[in-house]
Formats: structure tokens, C-alpha cells, sequence
């Protein structure tokens, strides 16, 4: 993002702060001004990050992207690639790979790409390949898990370092691969489950997402960072009409909605995560923003509220 777009951004996220006041919604947590700024800040590299994925999904890739035995493979541009091939049960798989494992900070795409290529022992764990032989992608995991986690610097990405390897375990891989694809196949493949999720009422990507984050329960480990995560990228690269009309905040623990309390509570009394959740909406409508950014800004800013820290993902 240039630096005169940040700062047109920079003036209208400003603006939008002072109207939240002006029209009763006040904002006690950012009233000291190095809190403003650092939000602020969040906000922008938040729009950069939505923005980011739509300008890869149209940009020209190099095959060798999609090929997991190869070091530069990423599982975002080859979703891209398999979409522009005609193969959108293959795209949303990689997505969901991709959301799954998440980007480790030192090891990058490592768990996505060595599991998705089976190490080269077979052909690779598509979408075809993992829905018609569950029990033997749950055997591989549990084969080769050990030597998917050798060395140190490897895991899992921030927001799923919780997850297993296992095939067998209800929190592992396996677990997460088998109730996804049971979830898929529920109504018929990715095609007929967006298409299902589009003709719920009242027929708006809003309801799309609303039905699709809540019927995603069923896929074991995604709670709802997972699923948001997942819908959303769908969205950002073109696969589907799906827009949260809500930051869908969660428990106490939850990152945005520590972020939230932080930013409308102040020292005044407690709101409920539903009520947290409608402010945080009519803030988005002020600044001029989607949830995708407010969910993804409130959540980082609340790990250093006075001090911009740049996060990556």
C-alpha cells in the first residue's frame, strides 16, 4: 500500500472515530491519543491484508506453486490456479489446507505442503483423493506424523498452534479432513454447498456467510477464528459471495472481543458479547470498513494497544 493511500486512509478512519462520538458511540479505550494512532494503524495493515488476496487471485502464477514437492509452493496461489482450471472442489480444498495449518512464522507453508503432497510416498491428498479413502489418509497422518514434526522451528500457524497431526485424534488432522469433506459432501461438493448456503433467506452474501459459519460447526477444531478465517478468504479470492455482516465475537478469550471490551467498555459497565458485537458494527458503518478488517484490527490491536507492532498473516 503507498504512502498516499495510508494517509487517505489514515484521514478517513480519523473521521470515522469522530463521528462514533458524535452519534453516541463513544470509544473510551482509544481516547488517549498513542491508543488512537496504534489502532488506527491495525486498521490499515488489516485493509492491506483483505486487499492482498484479491490481487494475487489476479495475478498470473507460476504452476510450480501448486506443486507441494516443490519449496515455493502456496497453498493460496495454487487454490487460484486450480479455480482458474476449472477445479473448484480442488480450490476450496487448498483453502481449506490452507486455513487449517496456517503460516508458520519460520517454516512457513511446511505442514500444508508436506501433508498435501504426501511427501511424495503417493499421489498428493486432494479433495478427490482424501473423500474416497479416508481411513487411509488417517493411517498416513498417524504413520508420519513423527517425521512431519522433526526438527524445531515447524508447527502449526498463531491461531490454530493447538491442533494435532493425529489421523486418529478428535482434535488431530484427520479428524479435521474427514468431517470437512462430510461437511462438503452433505450437499454434494463445494459447488452445491455455496449454492445452497446462497439460497438461504434472504438471499444476501450476509445470509450466505451467516449460514455457512454456523453449519461449519460440524468440522472438527474449527471454532469460530477457523471458520471466519475460511469463509472469509473464500470471499477475498472470488470463490464465493459470502460477506460476514458481523465480527461474530466470540467468548471472553476471544482476541476481538478482548479488543472490543477494550475499545468500548473503558471503565464503564460491562457489555454483553451480543451488545460488544452490534457496536462493533455500527463503528465498521462510521469508519467505513467491513468486519473482515474490524474483526482482524481488534484482535491485533488488543495485544499492544499503545505500541504499533506489525502482525503478520
Amino acid at each position: 500500500m503507498k504512502q498516499r493511500e495510508k494517509a487517505a486512509f489514515r484521514q478517513q478512519f480519523l473521521g470515522g472515530l469522530q463521528l462514533c462520538n458524535q452519534q453516541g458511540v463513544p470509544l473510551p479505550g482509544i481516547q488517549d491519543l498513542a491508543r488512537r494512532e496504534v489502532f488506527i494503524g491495525q486498521l490499515i495493515d488489516s485493509v492491506r491484508r483483505v486487499q492482498y488476496a484479491s490481487v494475487v487471485a489476479k495475478r498470473p502464477i507460476n504452476p510450480v506453486r501448486a506443486d507441494g514437492l516443490s519449496p515455493l509452493f502456496d497453498p493460496l496461489r495454487a487454490a487460484v490456479l486450480r479455480q482458474h482450471s476449472g477445479n473448484f472442489d480442488e480450490a476450496c480444498w487448498l483453502v481449506f489446507l490452507f486455513v487449517h495449518f496456517g503460516k508458520h512464522p519460520r517454516s512457513g507453508y511446511r505442514y500444508t505442503r508436506e501433508v498435501y503432497s504426501a511427501l511424495g510416498q503417493r499421489a498428493p491428498w486432494t479433495f478427490a483423493a482424501v473423500s474416497q479413502d479416508i481411513g487411509g489418509m488417517r493411517a498416513w497422518l498417524n504413520q508420519n506424523e513423527a517425521y512431519l514434526r522433526r526438527g524445531t522451528g515447524c508447527g502449526f500457524g498463531n491461531h490454530r498452534k493447538y491442533i494435532s497431526l493425529s489421523g486418529t485424534k478428535p482434535s488431530g488432522t484427520g479428524s479435521a479432513f474427514a468431517t470437512y469433506v462430510q461437511w462438503v459432501q452433505s450437499h454434494g461438493d463445494h459447488h452445491g454447498l455455496i449454492a445452497h448456503a446462497i439460497a438461504q433467506a434472504p438471499g444476501t452474501p450476509e445470509s450466505a456467510f451467516d449460514w455457512s459459519y454456523w453449519s461449519m460447526r460440524s468440522v472438527a477444531s474449527f471454532g469460530r477464528i477457523g471458520r471466519f478465517d475460511y469463509l472469509t478468504m473464500l470471499q477475498k479470492l472470488g470463490f464465493a459471495q459470502l460477506r460476514p455482516a458481523s465480527p461474530y465475537l466470540d467468548g471472553p478469550k476471544d482476541g476481538p472481543t478482548k479488543g472490543a471490551r477494550l475499545m468500548l467498555q473503558g471503565t464503564q459497565r460491562a457489555f454483553s458479547v451480543a451488545e460488544l458485537d452490534r457496536r462493533v458494527r455500527v463503528v465498521g458503518q462510521y469508519l467505513g470498513v467491513g468486519m473482515q478488517e474490524m474483526e482482524d484490527s481488534l484482535c491485533n490491536w488488543q495485544k499492544s494497544p499503545s505500541h504499533y507492532v506489525l502482525f503478520g498473516g
